[in-house]
């Protein structure tokens, strides 16, 4: 069992999934934060600089350059290698 899909099991995480809105609704983490990484720079004011985020896109590129600029900005992030593309888990949709 990847490791991200193992500590998302033991306990909470707070997950930001950077893919656009439509690729969110077609299927995402439950629970997930959705924020694209388009218009993530406008939503900064969403998120909680007390928190630590794990951030998720398909396949890794957006959510490492989410992770490069909330670092700047602050935040507590860890960017989830091989983003949705490598989820063997449960997705909702909407």
């Amino acid at each position: 069992m990847p490791a991200f899909e193992q500590a998302f099991k033991q306990q909470p995480l707070m997950l930001l999934d950077v893919r656009e809105s439509d690729e969110f609704s077609d299927g995402h983490i439950e629970g997930a934060i959705s924020v694209p990484l388009s218009i993530l720079s406008e939503e900064l004011a969403r998120l909680d600089k007390k928190e630590s985020y794990h951030v998720i896109c398909l396949a890794g590129g957006r959510s490492a350059r989410a992770c490069e600029l909330l670092t700047d900005e602050g935040y507590d992030v860890t960017n989830v290698m091989g983003g949705m593309s490598a989820w063997p888990g449960d997705v909702v949709e909407g």
